[in-house]
């Protein structure tokens, strides 16, 4: 059986278009808000949804979204909790991936063999877990995939020719290229570079490869996607909770209609992707 993040996929390269993969914490700045943001994703032009794991000590995020990860904590977001959005999500939209993103600790603490059924039960597609290496695949990677999750690896420029096989060996779903070395939100990279990078992994598999950390804009996704199969917006979408929140918490303008802007700008810049490049 194919997962929908398999299937998203196959649909898009039907359509001639890459993806909008778009990534919000878990929980930030509260449970409902956070919902709704989420809710308000596929109608505003994302295809695959990163939901945030919120952790206390994130090794390879940016100032923003470790803010987002400490908001949640703070307002009392657990794995239990994410693990419930994305069920109630599940309620009103049964065809929109969901890729968990975050670290091991959680699920560790959790158990794996009582998290595994627990995430397939509330509608989980897939496992991003960026502190477990391949060398550690027995751990969670291996179970996951005989459950049925996709686990997706994370690539980057560091990641040569020789290593990347290794990277790619139980990955399924997509590749996230990580265009540049350093923390989320960092500056973009240079698109000619990301352009060779995802050439370079495709020739290592047949998996789709979606390029992420940095894209910002429109501009930036509808460049990135001329040559990826999907681009990975994260740092913009949390910045854009972030910007309405005042100093003493409270909401200077609606989170979901925030992000549903942002996100359909940057689908609309994901959509032409293609046209431009074959112009």
């Amino acid at each position: 059986m194919s997962t929908r993040i398999e299937r998203r996929f196959a649909k898009l390269k039907a359509e001639g278009r890459p993806a909008l993969v778009t990534y919000f914490m878990g929980g930030d700045p509260d449970y409902e808000t956070s919902l709704s943001i989420m809710k308000a994703l596929p109608k505003a032009g994302s295809d695959v949804i990163e939901l945030g794991m919120p952790f206390s000590d994130p090794m390879a995020d940016g100032p923003a979204i470790q803010a987002a990860g400490l908001r949640a904590l703070k307002a009392g977001q657990t794995l239990n909790k994410t693990l419930q959005m994305a069920r109630e999500f599940r309620a009103t939209d049964n065809e929109t991936p969901i890729v968990l993103m975050g670290y091991y600790n959680p699920i560790y603490i959790h158990g794996v063999d009582r998290f595994l059924p627990e995430a397939i039960d509330a509608g989980i597609d897939g496992l991003i877990v960026v502190d477990l290496p391949p060398e550690m695949d027995e751990e969670l990677c291996v179970p996951a995939l005989k459950a049925g999750i996709n686990f997706i690896r994370l690539a980057t420029p560091t990641t040569d020719d020789k290593r990347l096989p290794k990277v790619l060996e139980n990955t399924s779903g997509f590749v996230y290229y990580v265009s540049m070395t350093g923390i989320t939100g960092s500056a973009l990279a240079d698109t000619s570079k990301v352009a060779e990078a995802v050439t370079r992994i495709k020739g290592h598999t047949s998996l789709p490869v979606c390029v992420g950390f940095g894209v910002k804009t429109a501009e930036q996704a509808r460049v990135i996607g001329a040559s990826a199969d999907g681009v990975v917006v994260g740092t913009a979408i949390v910045n854009a909770v972030a910007n309405v929140i005042g100093p003493k918490g409270e909401m200077t303008a609606n989170p979901a209609e925030a992000v549903a802007t942002l996100v359909n700008g940057l689908a609309q810049g994901v959509r032409s992707a293609r046209l431009a490049a074959a112009q």
